[in-house]
């Protein structure tokens, strides 16, 4: 349907919450982009690993080198214009090894955002290092202005965290990172393809993390990524990785090992993991590509509505476009659009796939491994406080906005339903609630 402004001023229909006609039939659902997109490769990549019965991506019992996650590897440094890749077996051991590359440990601080994966913070804590959690704006991801409130002459690192496919404000962000010199760590996990003003996220940072897990643009199920630019960087992650070796596939990649073996972990991806994220990657820029277009053709639709205030997009070319969210005013006019909404069966959402950190029971009252864990003992740890008084700004910015997530196989029908539902439902919970 064409909108024009005749159309949108004749009377309004009835919402199916006050008993109207719903938009839909039946409810429409978002799904998990990779597994949308598994095909014949992902499986011949299988077939091989199980012919040639090389689960392990190091070493097999014919003397010869597997190849899938090698091959992953340097297809994904490519696609993300870095150096140097390592693959992991989730995004949480990413974050950890990351963090093991930049050193990070007990008395050094890092900047989180307060909206964002557990695994963010707790990282953190495993490396007996303080979160220092930051507000949001309404990217949803760390808010310029205010993110200097959380640094301190202890502070190392800023981790910045790309959350829902949009990618944070770099140009105000990398130079207060520059200013009070600390090192960048880019979460790519949840934006995985997106960019910024041309540039791959997690290329802009000194070292990246990425989650490959289900709810991701390219997924095994379960994986990880570290990236970087850095040899020494990449070093001490390939070790950290792999109880401190360096095996001849990355010591190869590097030219020669310049780091001593150190204590580490077990975070291997392996050749069957590896298989289907080489097919995935492969399949990026298309998943990429399919899920901007439902974006755009929702955001089109949306465009001339009065008053719409949708979410700050710093870079609106480079977001991925996994949902729309728009700006309610108030959480009761929010939770007034997502239950009307979804009586159209157009099911909306609040802000998701993140948690309020300061507010997590283990984060308020200091959890830790072992009573005697420094990340709350030394430096800032016994006088820091979490809770909700540390994040109002975060609290109220996910109380006002409310959307719909997207899938990228989403028929050009699913999106007009999606555009009639707001259109039909936006002007009068704006109405109801104004006055």
């Amino acid at each position: 349907m064409q909108w024009t402004r005749r159309s949108f001023l004749a009377a309004p229909a009835a919402l199916a919450l006050d008993g109207g006609a719903p938009v839909r039939k039946t409810p429409l659902r978002a799904r998990h982009f990779g597994p949308l997109y598994y095909d014949e490769s992902e499986w011949t990549f299988l077939k091989e690993v199980w012919q040639t019965r090389s689960p392990f991506r190091f070493w097999n019992f014919e003397n010869q080198l597997p190849d899938k996650v090698a091959t992953l590897e340097r297809e994904f440094a490519q696609k993300m214009g870095v150096k140097y890749a390592l693959a992991v077996n989730s995004g949480t051991s990413a974050l950890e090894a990351a963090l093991a590359a930049l050193e990070v440990g007990p008395g050094d601080e890092v900047v989180v955002p307060a909206w964002t994966w557990h695994s963010c913070f707790q990282a953190v804590v495993r490396h007996g290092a303080l979160p220092v959690c930051a507000e949001i704006d309404e990217s949803f991801n760390l808010n310029p202005a205010r993110v200097e409130a959380a640094i301190s002459p202890r502070t190392k690192v800023m981790m910045i965290v790309h959350l829902q496919g949009n990618p944070a404000d770099m140009d105000r962000l990398l130079p207060i990172a520059r200013k009070h010199g600390l090192k960048v760590l880019e979460d790519v996990s949840q934006a995985v393809g997106a960019s910024y003003k041309g540039k791959r996220l997690g290329s802009m940072g000194h070292i990246a993390a990425a989650s490959l897990q289900v709810n991701k643009t390219i997924s095994a199920g379960e994986g990880g990524m570290v990236y970087t630019n850095d040899p020494r960087l990449f070093e001490r992650a390939v070790r950290f990785h792999d109880v401190g070796a360096l095996r001849r596939v990355h010591e190869d990649w590097l030219g020669k090992g310049s780091l001593e073996s150190v204590p580490g972990s077990n975070f291997r991806m392996n050749e069957f993991t590896g298989a289907v994220l080489l097919s995935q990657v492969r399949k990026l820029d298309r998943i990429v590509e399919d899920i901007r277009a439902v974006a755009r053709r929702v955001y089109q639709g949306i465009a001339d509505l009065p008053g719409l205030k949708t979410r700050l997009l710093p870079d609106p070319a480079g977001e991925l476009g996994v949902g729309v969210y728009l700006d309610l005013g108030s959480k009761e006019a929010r939770d007034l659009f997502l239950k009307a909404m979804r009586a159209e069966n157009v099911p909306a959402s609040p802000p998701s796939g993140s948690v309020v950190l300061p507010v997590q029971p283990y984060a308020e009252k200091k959890l830790t491994l072992h009573p005697e864990w420094p990340t709350f003992r030394v430096g800032r740890g016994p006088e820091i406080r979490y809770g909700a008084s540390s994040c109002p700004r975060t609290l109220d910015v996910l109380g006002r906005f409310g959307g719909v997530l997207l899938d990228p196989k989403f028929s050009e029908a699913d999106t007009r339903d999606i555009v009639t539902a707001i259109r039909k439902v936006y002007p009068q919970v704006a109405g109801r609630t104004s006055g």
